[in-house]
């Protein structure tokens, strides 16, 4: 038998659901997060096919005070799955160059864990790419870095753009569990 119609009136659901207990489990803080960029200029990672870390020497947001700005780390102190990411763009350095390969990675502890390639047989002289991944960290001693590579540039060097809207470099807890 289908239902047709639903009187309004005869369906009262503050009356047939009056909620007065507690909600649990149904979602975590989030924290700690972070978010880094550049400032103070772009950074330059040459050409040479070589892992460079980048400089992300400025905090947007750090919950925890868990990302530190002399070593370019995430060391969260809450062990868990994290979502990490980042957006790197690179450019030319010059007018003339085309850079052919670029590269964003993702390291934990020293080791690569994530990354996405530009590789183009047109070259180009910008592109701007996202690497994101959920990572198991310990909350001890685990820590995020963000690296790039270049390679196979007609001629000049490529670097990461600087500024929040440009290249930056972030993650947040999103289970204990």
């Amino acid at each position: 038998m289908a239902i047709t119609k639903i009187q309004s009136e005869s369906l009262n659901l503050a009356d047939t659901y009056d909620f007065t207990g507690t909600v649990t489990g149904a979602g975590e803080s989030n924290r700690p997060y972070f978010l880094a960029t550049i400032t103070g200029g772009d950074q330059d990672i040459g050409y040479t096919g070589v892992y460079t870390k980048i400089t992300m020497n400025n905090k947007v947001f750090d919950s925890d005070n868990a990302y530190d700005t002399s070593t370019y780390r995430f060391t969260p102190q809450t062990a868990g799955k994290y979502f990490v990411h980042s957006v790197l763009q690179f450019e030319a350095t010059a007018g003339s160059n085309q850079v052919a390969n670029c590269r964003s990675v993702i390291y934990k502890n020293g080791s690569y864990q994530t990354g996405w390639v530009i590789d183009s047989d047109a070259r180009f002289q910008g592109s701007a790419n996202f690497v994101g991944k959920i990572i198991d960290m310990n909350g001890s001693t685990d820590y995020l870095e963000c690296y790039a590579v270049a390679s196979e540039l007609n001629a000049g060097s490529t670097r990461v753009a600087s500024g929040t809207t440009s290249s930056f470099f972030g993650a947040y807890l999103i289970s204990t569990t």
